[in-house]
């Protein structure tokens, strides 16, 4: 008797289940639509206007680079705290650039992108985030955080 139950049981769940099709639909680009495309990440390390950068932190999409620069014998280190922002794909000519997260260019410096002299001053601003910063070196001009 107590297995005809669990029969009972067993057969009300297995009849209450929706029959699914067994043919799958493959995942591609295309299906992922204009705004969700997988973007090639920001290099960890590479060298720019004679300065070498180093990604030493990031939290999604804000991150501090150690920026570097030799004169001489002289080593020089700064931090670079910036927004990381993402650039859709787009096509030259025949050839198709990859979408793809990008470091701030020179016109958004101040806005998404900071030079702080000392490691702890970056990341305190890392922490703080960028609203509605203005920041000279070490220094906040005005801050809202």
């Amino acid at each position: 008797m107590n297995n005809r139950r669990q029969q009972k049981r067993c057969s009300a769940v297995i009849g209450d289940l929706m029959q699914f099709s067994t043919s799958k639909t493959r995942a591609t680009a295309e299906a992922w639509g204009k705004k969700h495309h997988p973007y090639k990440p920001l290099a960890k390390e590479f060298r720019s206007g004679g300065f070498m950068y180093r990604q030493i932190a990031r939290e999604a999409n804000l991150a501090i680079y150690e920026q570097s620069w030799t004169s001489g014998l002289n080593r020089s280190v700064c931090y670079e705290v910036i927004r990381i922002r993402r650039r859709d794909g787009f096509a030259v000519g025949d050839r198709f650039v990859e979408p793809a997260e990008v470091y701030p260019n020179s016109e958004a410096w101040g806005v998404d992108g900071f030079t702080m002299q000392h490691k702890d001053s970056a990341f305190a601003k890392l922490r703080r985030g960028f609203r509605g910063s203005l920041f000279l070196s070490d220094k906040c001009l005005t801050d809202s955080a």
